[in-house]
């Protein structure tokens, strides 16, 4: 078959008034006046299958005839590469997350919460209340302690801290053993950036920087080295995007396959195929409601991520279908994407959710399990759900514990944080601060003053600074030049970010914006690549931007190692730490 429509839908003999001689639609009259600011419509192709699904560029001849490497073999090198490339920057980001982890030898911030939590959830089934003086007994007895059995209140579902359990079964309950799992997972987020940059922009190069740019993140970099949930969190958002970012290759792979070839060998758009094609099994968009779910089930925030990334999704299957030719991709979509998109996902991560709670479930319901595990059959007696099971009543009475307790939170804290702070560092946590006297714990004994060692959860700041830039840079590509790519990386940083512009008034954190850091380094890395210039852009131009964002990178870098002492705790003279302050803010 080759002609451009299916013979059930005949090729009409004159286009309506808004489409070209080509039947491409004519932009309207607010878009024509949009041309100003940079918009540009959708680039057309005469082959659909490049723009369903557009190939990685082909390696430089001239780069691998260098190396000696024929094309044949420069192809597989570049194919290794896709891979070598990202585990290269993935190791360095383990050797820096896992070096000296153990330190401080001290229970840092929320550590006092999660560490304990994660302990009692792979003893008992359910968190527990411990003594005052627990921690002091842990760090003294190598953790060697007995495990409570009094039920405690906690406002965060177990899957976070059944993880940072996984690391305290391997290695104990110490520093090393609570961090473990958080340094893991932090790693594997560098590699999940660099394969998701790798196949968002069609570059190796470029991904490899985006998981360069999180490796020297402070902020994920403290956050990778404190057991505390959110770099939790942000592993399994990060998977669940790179998830549906492959589901989303893989249907446009099969839209494309199944669309007519002409007599050049050219695929084309098809109105019948593209509006009625099953796209079938998408095991990947499973995975991701799956990791959508462990999300949830980490920190509530995971079902903002749900109901944002199922919609991105959704209105990705839209894009696709039209570019397939459909006339009209919503109800295509409507009748064909949308329902298994919603089982795929939202199903799937509510039972992961539920089955999360399963330790908790299975806890003895007469009082000696865990909190209000026995609420249906005391307090909750009657009503009109009574044939529920009574974990089921009990479960809901939690949850809407934990609802009023998170929306209506507003203990003053030293150092919570607005939202509108975040992005520029306005008020960075400290973990942990000591100030030893010289000779001691690491300060240098012929320092004239006292030291100071903290572990200070501070982003790279001239790596967020350049990331505002990258934000307004994407935002305008998604606008104005209608880039897919752009959108959604908004939509991670957005997801992530906007929820807590309603609950400004709440006690909240900046450590919170650890887990929208992945999409605004994929943010920088697209805005580099554009400093850097299109491949097809002249030799002068190219070296012009390439040294411009090389500049930048090499600043964000040493910014970095400037700040490696208070991201580890090392002990530094009080001079050489006040030097590090950039703003009142950050004291």
């Amino acid at each position: 078959m080759t002609s451009t429509a299916s013979s059930s839908h005949p090729t009409p003999t004159s286009a309506p008034p808004e489409q070209d001689l080509a039947g491409e639609r004519q932009p309207s009259a607010w878009l024509r006046g949009l041309r100003r600011f940079g918009y540009r419509a959708p680039e057309s192709s005469g082959d659909v299958r490049t723009r369903l699904v557009p190939p990685h560029p082909a390696p430089s001849s001239r780069l691998w005839a260098s190396f000696g490497l024929s094309r044949f073999t420069a192809g597989r090198a570049d194919a290794i590469l896709g891979w070598a490339g990202p585990l290269l920057v993935t190791f360095v980001a383990g050797l820096l997350r896992f070096w000296n982890l153990g330190s401080p030898k001290a229970v840092i911030f929320d550590e006092t919460y999660y560490a304990k939590d994660a302990w009692a959830l792979i003893h008992r089934g359910y968190e527990v209340n411990w003594a005052k003086n627990a921690n002091d007994l842990i760090l003294q007895k190598n953790g060697h302690v007995a495990v409570p059995t009094d039920a405690s209140y906690v406002v965060h579902p177990p899957v976070g801290k059944y993880v940072i359990g996984i690391g305290e079964w391997l290695f104990g309950l110490d520093p090393f053993g609570w961090r473990f799992m958080t340094a893991v997972l932090g790693t594997l987020c560098v590699l999940m950036v660099c394969r998701i940059g790798r196949r968002l922009f069609r570059s190796t190069f470029l991904g490899c920087l985006a998981g360069a740019l999180l490796m020297v993140d402070g902020l994920a970099f403290v956050m990778s080295r404190t057991a505390l949930l959110d770099s939790v969190l942000v592993f399994f958002v990060v998977a669940a995007f790179g998830c549906l970012v492959v589901d989303r290759d893989r249907a446009r792979e099969r839209l494309a396959a199944a669309l007519p070839v002409d007599a050049h060998g050219l695929v084309r758009p098809d109105a019948h195929i593209a509006e009625t094609l099953r796209l079938g099994w998408r095991p990947w968009r499973l995975l991701a409601g799956l990791c959508l779910g462990l999300a949830a089930g980490t920190k509530w925030n995971g079902f903002i991520y749900l109901a944002a990334f199922a919609l991105m999704s959704v209105l990705w299957d839209v894009g696709s279908r039209r570019v397939a030719g459909a006339r009209r991709p919503y109800l295509a979509v409507l009748k064909r994407d949308v329902l298994p998109a919603f089982v795929s996902t939202v199903p799937v991560a509510i039972a992961t959710y539920v089955l999360s709670w399963l330790g908790w479930i299975l806890s003895p319901g007469d009082g000696s399990g865990g909190y209000f595990r026995n609420w249906a059959a005391t307090a909750g007696k009657g009503g009109h759900f009574t044939w529920l099971p009574d974990w089921v009543r009990s479960l809901w009475h939690y949850e809407h514990e934990v609802w009023e307790f998170n929306t209506h939170l507003s203990s003053p804290h030293t150092y919570q944080s607005n939202p509108w702070s975040w992005m520029v560092d306005g008020r960075p946590v400290s973990y942990f601060y000591e100030s030893p006297a010289a000779g001691r714990q690491g300060c240098p004994a012929d320092t004239a003053d006292k030291c100071a060692r903290e572990v200070l959860a501070l982003g790279t700041p001239l790596l967020w600074w350049a990331a505002c830039f990258a934000l307004l840079f994407v935002l305008w590509r998604w606008f104005f030049r209608r880039d897919w790519r752009a959108g959604a990386i908004v939509c991670g940083v957005v997801a992530g970010y906007a929820p807590w512009f309603q609950y400004q008034e709440r006690t909240i954190f900046y450590f919170y914006a650890v887990v929208f850091a992945p999409f605004l380094c994929l943010a920088l890395a697209m805005m580099l690549g554009a400093i850097i210039g299109r491949p097809g852009s002249s030799e002068r131009r190219r070296v012009i931007g390439a040294a411009g964002a090389g500049v930048l990178v090499l600043l964000i870098a040493w910014n970095f190692i400037y700040f490696w002492p208070i991201y580890t705790g090392h002990a530094i003279p009080i001079d050489s730490w006040r030097s590090r302050m950039w703003l009142d803010t950050w004291v």
